[in-house]
């Protein structure tokens, strides 16, 4: 018996289960394959009576299956001897679905796109109007059909950081830092979290882990400047700010900040 022939029948039997799943793709593909097999492998004359009877028996399933017909308007029939028209046939049906499944897919997520900004902007205004609780209850919410970006996190985690509500900030960034360690302007915002609430040594941590990533950006050497200023550490806020100077001469407000920290030490 041949392996190719057995697996071409073992195809056409999941057509039925895949049609009972409404999985449309892999029904098509899996008649459009045993096809293709028998096509390619000298029959018997009883072989190619089996066939000729499966696959009529397969074509009809499919062309009288109501959620497949309401998808694809293609007549899908079998007459002995056809078997390239069916195929033909069944690639066709293959584009229409796809085309489909990918028209839908931008549909969710177009929809999905939409229903993240209304959350964004219910949640937004509850912070806007001190109704903090509110706010989170929201943005949960939100996580809840948006689960896995840090991104979206990142961004929940932000709107709590420019409102000075720091342990919210530092509860949403520090998560959307657990699913993505690599995005380094994590370590810096949740380091401006936990300076705001006076827990420096571990602000630190994450300042120092964000530049062993980034050596080269003044911006966060100015930062980690701010957390030392609040720790009253002087030497440390030198040092910072004269590498934020090293790496951008004209930055201003790190002049300023390396002139307070001299001083400072002077006392």
């Amino acid at each position: 018996m041949s392996t190719e022939l057995t697996q071409a029948r073992q195809k056409i039997s999941q057509v039925n289960t895949f049609l009972k799943q409404e999985k449309y793709i892999p029904a098509v593909e899996a008649l459009h394959q045993a096809v293709r097999i028998v096509l390619s492998q000298p029959l018997m004359r009883q072989e190619k009576e089996e066939f000729v009877e499966l696959f009529r028996k397969a074509a009809y399933t499919l062309d009288s299956h109501k959620g497949f017909r309401q998808l694809i308007p293609l007549k899908v029939e079998y007459s002995p001897g056809k078997e390239r028209e069916l195929l033909d046939v069944l690639g066709e049906c293959l584009r229409e679905l796809r085309d489909s499944a990918v028209s839908e897919a931008r549909g969710q997520l177009a929809a999905l796109e939409k229903r993240r900004e209304e959350y964004l902007t219910r949640g937004q205004q509850h912070i806007g109007s001190a109704e903090y609780d509110q706010a989170r209850s929201v943005f949960d919410e939100l996580l809840t059909m948006i689960p896995d970006d840090p991104d979206l996190k990142a961004d929940i985690g932000d709107r709590f950081l420019r409102a000075g509500r720091y342990e919210e900030a530092f509860h949403y960034l520090s998560q959307a830092l657990e699913e993505s360690p690599e995005s380094i302007h994590f370590y810096n915002r949740i380091g401006i979290a936990l300076r705001k609430l006076g827990r420096f040594e571990t602000a630190e941590r994450y300042y120092l882990k964000a530049l062993e990533y980034s050596k080269d950006d003044p911006n966060l050497y100015f930062n980690v400047g701010r957390l030392y200023v609040d720790w009253k550490k002087w030497d440390d806020v030198a040092h910072m700010a004269q590498k934020a100077l090293r790496h951008n001469p004209d930055f201003k407000e790190a002049g300023k900040m390396l002139a307070f920290a001299n001083k400072q030490k002077g006392k």
